[in-house]
């Protein structure tokens, strides 16, 4: 054999065995993503191009099919399907899994007034902090792929503005089925209402609730302003999502399989940070458009709110665990030095 013919075959094998679609090694497998929100929600679109690059390095062999807008479920239902392996991935909001025994530390992240930037939450859950707690996930039966951004929560309501801390008092308010949040609107003298987030819009527009507390992507998105008059940039909450995988499903897939999953994920949460703050950046204008009062609140009655809510962060410091809380902060002033 000529010695350009057996470069050339050898060339053509090497790339064969290089190709991320090796017959061996990727299978023809399908998995179900289950979100909450609608498929064109910034979580859509990044669960769209997570699809998109899996697709590219399995050579089309591994298929991501999105279920948006609660068709599998909500999320609680949605982390127990992927327990039971009946379900392959979701993106529930952080605050769900702190109902699951072990995982009570995921709530720290959700302290009122405690992240003050998206770019300080990135140095957070991407550091050790953060991989302690994805670390927590597989004895669950549940594989963590990271965080993506939910963002800086906001009130809306469909009953008076709020301008000041007292503002707050009597409204009926959605909150995620969790603790924390029950008990910080509760501390600021709303009526606290847990309910599905399938649920919300439903409950906005027959006023079971007058109102709810989420990111304004989200609000936007779930098209929150045809029922909702009043919204407050109050920044109470900041909310991350976890990216998961049902421990099930993972320890079926081939080493191979397994890290292209593995660097989809993480290029897909990049893809969604950025695309989630370029969405904000214009829902604030958009939802004035759409006829929305914006109303912000002065240093003073942030303090105050802040005052307020004093207790909760220290109960839950306790609930969630103190020593998490100390890597938490310990971490938090680490990022905070290095930016000055």
């Amino acid at each position: 054999m000529a010695i350009g013919t057996l470069l050339s075959t050898s060339l053509v094998v090497g790339l064969f065995l290089l190709s991320p679609a090796r017959a061996a090694d990727i299978k023809d497998r399908t998995i179900k993503i289950g979100i909450g929100l609608s498929a064109d929600h910034p979580q859509g679109q990044s669960v769209t191009k997570f699809a998109e690059i899996v697709s590219q390095k399995s050579g089309g062999k591994i298929k991501v099919r999105l279920f948006a807008g609660g068709a599998l479920g909500n999320d609680v239902t949605m982390i127990s399907a992927l327990q039971g392996g009946t379900q392959e991935m979701t993106i529930p909001d952080t605050s769900t899994l702190v109902g699951i025994s072990g995982l009570k530390e995921f709530g720290l992240i959700n302290l009122p007034f405690l992240i003050q930037s998206g770019q300080e939450a990135d140095a957070l859950l991407d550091g050790p902090f953060g991989q302690k707690l994805m670390a927590k996930l597989p004895e669950k039966g549940l594989i963590g792929f990271g965080f993506w951004e939910n963002g800086f929560r906001q009130v809306t309501n469909s009953r008076r503005p709020i301008t000041k801390a007292e503002d707050f008092a009597g409204l009926k308010l959605r909150v995620i089925q969790n603790p924390l949040f029950i008990d910080t609107f509760r501390e600021l003298g709303a009526n606290a209402v847990p309910m599905p987030f399938t649920e919300v819009y439903t409950a906005l527009e027959t006023k079971t609730i007058d109102g709810q507390e989420n990111p304004l992507a989200t609000i936007l998105a779930s098209k929150f302003y045809e029922v909702q008059k009043y919204a407050v940039q109050s920044n109470h909450i900041y909310s991350v999502w976890a990216f998961l995988m049902s421990k099930r499903f993972w320890d079926r897939l081939t080493p191979d399989e397994q890290a292209l999953i593995t660097d989809a994920a993480s290029e897909a949460k990049d893809f969604e940070r950025k695309t989630i703050r370029a969405f904000e950046l214009t829902a604030l204008d958009e939802l004035k458009s759409k006829g929305v009062e914006f109303s912000t609140l002065s240093e003073a009655e942030v303090t105050k709110l802040r005052e307020k809510t004093k207790a909760v962060r220290e109960k839950f410091t306790v609930e969630f665990g103190q020593a998490g809380a100390a890597e938490m902060m310990s971490d938090l002033e680490r990022i905070r030095s290095t930016k000055q």
